[in-house]
């Protein structure tokens, strides 16, 4: 699978993103929540971790009830974070360890208490009526359309004041956008003007794939292989409420005046299959997102014959000008460690790390954080809350980075707003960074190997048939060759190398100091190099 590289290639190319949660990284002034000040005061751990840029979700002022996805001003800083000067000091500090920032843009809903949405509420007549979506009630009085909301019920809300109903894909405090409307559109592009003028090095786009619906907002289709263990949204498939034509022209808008700051990246959220997400990245002519999220390592079932197939999938759907990337774990999805169990967590890094494409780390995943024990009353994620009933809760994925054996884990001074991970006085950066076999130890090596070995980075990638517990790959640049072998299962397994090579050393192993004998220990990893034969 061969790639045209750029000389040099774009930085978020051949880097490596970490996603951080800002309320749960590290709180610097004791109200339990993390903040700007007390992302800077660990900017010397990223930079140590060799990590290329830092993703933030959403630090915008709000009220908080989607925790920032619902933002009440798209061009200021939540007091809980600190406020612009923070943030104009946390960029200046990360740009001057070599590293970027890029930062959660939300452009399908805003808040319900955003000045905008409080003036299209006012009355039918106000000017800013038309950006949000109002419609009037069906026949029978109830919403406008089918459509069901990603966190269950309507999407729909009813306002007394002005006797129509207004849309919302999320929370009710979460009204959708009109992006069909010129001067929302005009607005919203000067909102990324205004954070890319502070020097931004780009935007993860939140739900890009939701950002326009179908004109006439008919009903969406009901989903005949619905079952009551999924979400009530999944009643429905999603025809006419996402991924619209119209969307992509909204993404080459995007897209050029990004381009107009310079080295700058478009990162969006799209949850589609291959096909369908291959679209995003535009054509050579009109480009769209720099990089189309790829959730697969999420999504798919662990194991390799699934993840073979994924990957030449994935690989197969990417146009020419498309470079992939990649996404263990998220704000949003399940911990990789109590996803796959803390053997396999190792293998997976190496998979994440290995692959042609932007590897995106979620914080917390270096440590492998696990198990947390939330009770009920602790529950703070509004999906949760509203569907207690299937598991989906997101509070497991959010709760605090673990620091050190402190009280609070060094993360803060009181009780933080989750409660950490039940093992966090063993399982903290300070422990780990002691121990030459930890997990963050392994994330040190491989991400130390990425920036030492280009084949890695920005080399080609090509699969190789092996047995179905074992998942083989090789990356290759120029006259460098590297052979990655991954044993997904828990018992020992054997490998061949690809004809005419001899490897020539071990980079890395996952479990052990280890030859190179043609074996795999239980869940383990490795990295050989190769050399051809002559």
């Amino acid at each position: 699978m061969e790639h045209a590289h750029q000389q040099p290639p774009p930085w978020w190319e051949s880097g490596v993103i970490y996603q951080i949660y800002p309320r749960s990284f590290q709180d610097s002034d004791g109200d339990g929540v993390g903040d700007l000040a007390g992302i800077e005061s660990r900017l010397d751990y990223l930079a140590g971790l060799g990590i290329d840029a830092i993703w933030l979700s959403p630090i915008y002022p709000s009220p908080m009830a989607d925790f920032g996805y619902d933002v009440a001003d798209y061009c200021g800083v939540d007091s809980m974070f600190g406020s612009l000067g923070s943030f104009d000091r946390l960029i200046a500090a990360v740009h001057a360890r070599g590293l970027k920032l890029v930062l959660d843009f939300v452009p399908n809903h805003s808040s319900n208490q955003h000045p905008w949405f409080v003036e299209s509420r006012a009355s039918r007549e106000n000017p800013k009526r038309d950006w949000y979506i109002w419609r009037d009630s069906a026949a029978d009085g109830g919403p406008p359309n089918n459509w069901i909301s990603d966190f269950g019920g309507s999407s729909w809300e009813w306002d007394a004041t002005t006797k129509q109903y207004y849309l919302h894909a999320f929370l009710k405090e979460q009204p959708d956008l009109n992006w069909r409307h010129p001067e929302l559109r005009e607005a919203m592009k000067t909102v990324l003007r205004f954070w890319l003028g502070r020097g931004v090095d780009g935007f993860r786009i939140d739900v890009l794939w939701h950002i326009i619906k179908k004109a006439n907002l008919r009903d969406n289709p009901t989903n005949e292989d619905w079952t009551p263990d999924q979400t009530q949204r999944d009643r429905l498939i999603q025809r006419y409420s996402t991924d619209q034509p119209e969307a992509h022209e909204i993404a080459a808008e995007l897209r050029t005046l990004a381009d107009s700051f310079g080295d700058r990246v478009l990162i969006g959220e799209i949850c589609l299959p291959d096909a369908r997400l291959a679209k995003w990245f535009g054509t050579a002519d009109k480009p769209e997102v720099h990089l189309p999220v790829n959730f697969h390592l999420i999504e798919t079932d662990w194991n390799a014959t699934n993840l073979k197939r994924t990957i030449a999938d994935y690989e197969l759907s990417l146009p020419a000008s498309g470079w992939p990337n990649w996404v263990m774990g998220s704000h949003d999805a399940p911990r990789i460690a109590v996803r796959i169990g803390e053997a396999q967590s190792r293998v997976a890094a190496m998979l994440l790390l290995t692959l042609r494409g932007t590897p995106t780390m979620y914080q917390g995943d270096e440590i492998g954080i696990g198990q947390v024990t939330i009770s009920r009353d602790q529950v703070r994620d509004p999906q949760d809350l509203r569907q207690p009933d299937l598991g989906i809760g997101r509070d497991r994925s959010r709760t605090p980075m673990s620091w050190n054996e402190s009280e609070h884990a060094g993360f803060s001074t009181t009780d933080p707003w989750l409660p950490l991970h039940d093992d966090w006085r063993t399982r903290n950066v300070a422990a780990q960074e002691r121990d030459f076999q930890s997990l963050l130890a392994l994330y040190r090596s491989l991400l130390s190997l990425r920036r030492i070995h280009p084949a890695l980075s920005i080399g080609d990638f090509t699969l190789i048939d092996s047995a179905s517990d074992v998942l083989l790959f090789e990356r290759k640049h120029k006259d460098e060759r590297l052979f990655i072998a991954l044993n997904l299962s828990d018992e020992m397994q054997s490998y061949t190398l690809p004809l005419r090579a001899n490897a020539t050393g071990v980079l890395v192993s996952t479990v052990r100091p280890h030859s190179i004998d043609g074996t795999l220990a239980a869940n383990e990893g490795l990295i050989l190099q190769l050399k051809e034969k002559l």
